[in-house]
């Protein structure tokens, strides 16, 4: 064979490998969009819920949040409904108590739901005089919408809770925004927007920096995905979808400008979303800011491993932070 023609055969054979790769990374680009963002995940996907979050799963503790997420289910609360800022259906579940102190609005984490996040902190919310506005994020439950926004559409979305709540008599009480993982990102980003002055604190446990960010971190980390590679593929898919790129807009940038009080709680032992997250999100914030850091506990457990603890902050940012002329 001439070297011309063995030339040309390894260069084609180059080539061909080179279009299988970017082949290759653009398929599992769309993948990692897809098990992200899509209302339902692909049926094709080989990525547990486990595999992402890198955390086997406990049964146990899977039967706690299920019994506790059935008894919220049954207690009497209203359902109802608001219209997002592009043009879907949102749904929430108000439970009112008697002498209430404030309104906390709760949200959900990333393919969770607003029973199974708050199922087993309810009683104590309840018991502490919390009208509790248990909100279904986008693309969850019975909300509409066909993408999961990470925050990034959400703050819009909660911003509009926000405003339903003062339409029904509430606005004498102090409101809290409690967000638990993604809902905790949603809850800060909410932040950086201009709240009306009722708004006295979030709450925002386990929560990460950006979407970007949080990808990055799962796709290397728990995935064992070069994401260098797929970047621009998932960010042009992230865009094309919910009009953002992945990077666009973030907790840090929020705190930046934030001038509502922050309670950060975090533990030792996340998997999904590492607590250095929540350090820079803490630092970078300027308004009145608490820590509560919870050795040993994983993802969104802080409250399960030291409860005692956990409660006693939440109490104490809620005494210090319900009047209007705190500090």
């Amino acid at each position: 064979m001439k070297k011309g023609t063995k030339r040309f055969i390894a260069a084609a054979l180059g080539a061909a490998t080179g279009t299988a790769a970017v082949r290759a990374v653009h398929n599992t680009s769309k993948n990692l969009a897809d098990m992200a963002m899509n209302r339902k995940p692909p049926e094709t996907t080989n990525q547990s819920k486990q595999e992402v979050s890198g955390s086997a799963k406990d049964q146990e503790l899977e039967n706690r949040k299920n019994t506790a997420a059935e008894r919220l289910r049954n207690r009497d609360y209203k359902t109802v409904e608001i219209t997002a800022h592009d043009g879907i259906r949102l749904t929430g579940h108000l439970h009112l108590v008697e002498n209430p102190k404030r309104t906390v609005i709760a949200v959900h984490g990333w393919r969770s739901s607003w029973a199974r996040e708050f199922g087993l902190i309810a009683d104590f919310l309840y018991e502490n005089g919390c009208n509790v506005l248990y909100i279904e994020q986008r693309a969850h439950g019975a909300s509409d919408g066909e993408y999961i926004g990470f925050g990034l559409l959400e703050r819009y979305d909660l911003l509009e809770w926000i405003d339903w709540v003062n339409e029904q008599n509430f606005s004498a009480f102090p409101i809290y925004l409690f967000g638990r993982s993604m809902g905790a990102a949603t809850v800060l980003m909410t932040a950086g927007e201009n709240l009306p002055e009722n708004v006295h604190g979030v709450i925002a446990d386990s929560g990460y920096t950006s979407p970007h960010d949080e990808w990055k971190y799962v796709a290397e980390n728990n995935l064992h995905y070069h994401y260098k590679l797929m970047e621009k593929y998932v960010d042009k898919l992230v865009m094309e979808r919910i009009g953002f790129s992945s990077d666009e807009y973030s907790s840090v940038q929020a705190m930046q400008d934030c001038k509502t009080p922050v309670l950060f709680i975090h533990g030792t032992d996340d998997t999904f979303v590492p607590i250095e997250m929540t350090y820079e999100n803490y630092k970078t914030c300027a308004a009145p800011k608490r820590l509560l850091v919870v050795p040993g506990a994983g993802h969104c457990q802080s409250h399960l491993v030291e409860p005692e603890r956990y409660e006693e902050e939440l109490l104490r940012f809620w005494q210090k932070f319900d009047k209007v002329d705190a500090d």
